[in-house]
């Protein structure tokens, strides 16, 4: 019996010792209550649902440039054929056609306000450019670039001198250069029908942006000289067989292409108006880039469309640098020279070479353009430099001088039903 005692005793204290600490006491605690070695943990916050990553703004796909070319018309194509065309020398007369920027709603160039007449004047609507545009082709003209008509050489005599050069041209084609003057979309062209700027469009081609007449925003390639006329070559290449289209006439004083990239000495320069002209600046670059690129070029027109003819050589030279600053410096290098007005310096720059035509032949200028009643134009002898005249698609022209402009277009083919009625004289 005590064996039996004594064998109980042990296995309870054997089932104790399993269960319990070292002292025999049971250590489980309550779930409620902290452990001495472990303080309590604070409540934990409610878990809120992770905010879902953004997804990534897709990146837009690169604007492919369609493949441009330019020829050089001085050079005949190998064999004197190209893409199925037979070129021949030419060596005759090439006719020159400038512009202003075009109507767009002739509704509000032609609304009776003090504007009404000049536009009229100097200015041609869209639809009146896109038939002279049709008609040129018709009567059988391509395009070339100015810069390419006469080259700078060295004379006999070392003296450099500019002549003449013969051009290639399609068999039975003749020449015609294009300009456009003042395509800096000042202040009353914007209130007066016309576009306000130039922009890269969605497919990287150039395309005008302006208002309508109910003040609705348009972006389009049909309302503006410029991007009208890439489209015309777009659709007629043969019109352009070398890849020229004009060459753009700027001033400075209310800046380029749409774009306020001037300076003005009227009012307190800050960093401000500063900072505003350098972003200007910054929006053109891709337009000028993509000008250049598709044949188009660059020409001055002074900075401030000044009188050259004045004799003020201290305006002349204070105004030529501020061109070289403001939009040399943007459009790169030129030597074409656009006379403001037409009006000649010196007093007749093609009799005389006087103070004023030698400053600007030693800035870089080579070829000098006034406006006449035919495509003159004359090398000079006495200096390294080419004059000429042109002639101007506007209502003035339309109006009465309907014969002198016969071998491009009919003016009463031409004409614009929207004109006013300021009379004509087409005998």
């Amino acid at each position: 019996m005590k064996r039996l005692l004594a064998l109980f005793m042990a296995l309870t204290l054997l089932l104790a010792s399993a269960c319990g600490g070292d002292n025999g006491q049971d250590d489980r605690t309550d779930p409620a209550q902290p452990t001495a070695q472990e303080p309590a943990a604070p409540p934990a916050d409610p878990v809120e649902p992770a905010e879902p990553e953004p997804e990534p703004e897709p990146e837009p796909e690169p604007v492919v440039q369609e493949p441009y070319s330019i020829y050089d018309p001085t050079v005949m194509p190998e064999g004197g054929v190209r893409d199925g065309v037979t070129y021949a020398a030419y060596d005759g007369l090439v006719e020159h056609l400038f512009f202003h920027p075009i109507i767009a709603y002739p509704e509000l160039a032609f609304d009776g306000d003090a504007q009404e007449k000049g536009l009229d004047d100097f200015m041609v609507t869209v639809d009146e450019f896109n038939k002279i545009l049709e008609s040129c082709l018709a009567n059988d003209y391509v395009l070339v670039d100015i810069a390419d008509v006469w080259s700078e050489v060295t004379g006999d005599d070392g003296q450099p001198k500019m002549v003449r050069n013969t051009l290639y041209l399609p068999e039975g084609k003749k020449p015609l250069i294009l300009s456009y003057d003042d395509t800096n979309y000042y202040p009353y062209m914007l209130e007066n029908g016309l576009t306000y700027k130039l922009i890269i469009g969605e497919d990287g081609k150039v395309w005008s942006w302006g208002l309508d007449p109910d003040g609705n925003e348009v972006v389009s390639r049909d309302l503006d000289a410029i991007p009208a006329l890439d489209k015309f070559v777009e659709e007629h290449p043969e019109f352009s067989p070398f890849g020229a289209k004009a060459c753009l006439s700027l001033t400075g004083y209310e800046g380029i292409l749409g774009y306020r990239t001037q300076t003005d000495g009227s009012v307190e320069w800050t960093d401000e108006l500063e900072a505003n002209r350098q972003a200007e600046r910054e929006a053109v670059m891709p337009i000028i880039e993509e000008l250049r690129r598709t044949g188009w070029t660059f020409g001055s027109h002074t900075w401030g469309h000044i009188r050259l003819g004045s004799g003020n050589m201290t305006k002349i030279r204070n105004d030529t640098e501020k061109w070289f600053d403001e939009v040399g410096s943007l459009v790169g290098e030129t030597t074409i020279l656009f006379y403001p007005h037409g009006e000649r310096p010196d007093g007749g720059d093609w009799k005389q070479t006087g103070e004023a035509f030698r400053y600007l032949q030693e800035k870089g200028f080579r070829v000098f353009c006034s406006v006449g009643i035919e495509s003159f134009s004359f090398i000079k002898k006495d200096i390294c430099a080419v004059i000429c005249d042109r002639l101007h698609p506007d209502g003035t022209t339309l109006r009465y001088s309907r014969k002198r402009y016969l071998q491009f277009y009919d003016a009463k083919d031409i004409m614009d039903p929207t004109r006013p009625d300021y009379g004509v004289d087409w005998d």
